[in-house]
């Protein structure tokens, strides 16, 4: 299927120095910024507590934020799951305040905003145990329920880092390996060169901004990866194709070939996916911003890399014809006076 079809092939790899070189200035102030500023990483990564708070009636997650705010707790995540009454509510590490504390003190903050008090009650379980519950009394009723609390240490934290980075290292040596078997070691080294690039200026973008590091954002770099894999993938084998169809071709001229065929098809599937991710983005709420903002950074930045770097790099490294079709017996064969024509 093709919007357009473009007969003349489009110099790419003309200002292929011209715009890697910007990529490489992209990359180094992306890597300055990770060095000198840092990841803001979330609370999954650092610790904190986690709470769930059910509201009796649709909870105003902007007030609820605003009065947790004057606690000075830091910099609190709250944000809605399964339904409008839902609140889940993260919390940074306080070294100096123990878990117990720090969640009676928001809970009476929540329960005076709502014309109520904090209560201690006893209560059975289904299972026939006793216990004490924090409830929030408002003349008989009870306008939110905490609905469970832990804490997470820092210890759990720097285990999910240490296993997000481990599956970020597995996911590009599987990726190098797919590509040398498929292709080319050439074509490989290309393809990772180009999914670092955007992974580590997606990576720039949040130290810049210091927006939110969270596993939901590293799902969103895996996925990326995987997503700028398949569109070199898809460049790669147009350019062996072109190889075996153009022999009198440069490797310049099959690299602008195989990338113009493509150029339909790129417009499908990421201008279809980019849609997607804008609509995550733009009415996805807290939940899914961050996820959806390094997907849309990544599509971008993968469509650019696979053009621009991927195939740049694969022809710098002396990519040709041989590396990818095996010459046939007739064109190997010293005693044949035919070896090598071309008909």
């Amino acid at each position: 299927m093709e919007f357009f079809r473009i007969k003349r092939d489009i110099p790419f790899m003309r200002h292929a120095l011209l715009l890697n070189a910007i990529s490489a200035a992209m990359f180094i102030a992306a890597v300055f910024f990770l060095i000198t500023r840092g990841l803001h990483l979330s609370i999954e990564f650092t610790g904190g507590t986690v709470m769930e708070v059910q509201y009796a009636q649709a909870a105003d997650i902007g007030q609820v934020r605003s009065q947790i705010d004057t606690l000075g707790f830091g910099e609190v995540q709250v944000q809605n799951f399964g339904t409008s009454r839902d609140v889940l509510i993260r919390l940074p590490l306080r070294g100096e305040v123990q878990q117990s504390e720090v969640v009676s003190r928001v809970m009476e903050a929540l329960c005076t905003a709502q014309s109520g008090r904090i209560e201690q009650r006893n209560e059975v379980t289904d299972r026939g145990e006793a216990v004490s519950r924090q409830v929030c009394d408002a003349n008989g009723s009870e306008p939110l329920r905490l609905q469970r609390s832990e804490f997470v240490g820092p210890q759990v934290g720097a285990e999910l880092a240490r296993d997000g980075a481990i599956a970020l290292a597995m996911t590009i040596i599987g990726i190098m390996i797919y590509l040398a078997f498929r292709f080319e070691w050439k074509f490989s080294v290309a393809a990772i060169v180009a999914n670092l690039h955007d992974v580590i200026i997606i990576l720039g973008f949040f130290a810049f901004f210091q927006w939110e590091f969270s596993l939901s954002v590293l799902a969103a770099v895996l996925a990326v990866l995987g997503y700028s894999v398949n569109e070199s993938v898809v460049i790669f084998d147009r350019i062996r194709e072109s190889f075996r169809k153009y022999r009198k071709m440069t490797t310049a001229e099959i690299m602008d070939n195989a990338i113009t065929r493509t150029m339909s098809r790129t417009v499908i599937t990421h201008g279809s996916t980019q849609i997607m991710v804008l609509s995550m983005l733009i009415f996805g709420g807290p939940t899914l911003h961050y996820f959806a903002l390094a997907l849309t950074i990544g599509i971008c930045f993968g469509i650019y890399s696979s053009v621009f770097v991927a195939a740049a790099t694969a022809m710098w490294l002396g990519v040709k014809r041989e590396d990818l079709i095996t010459p046939s017996r007739k064109e190997t064969d010293p005693d044949d006076p035919n070896a090598g024509a071309v008909v």
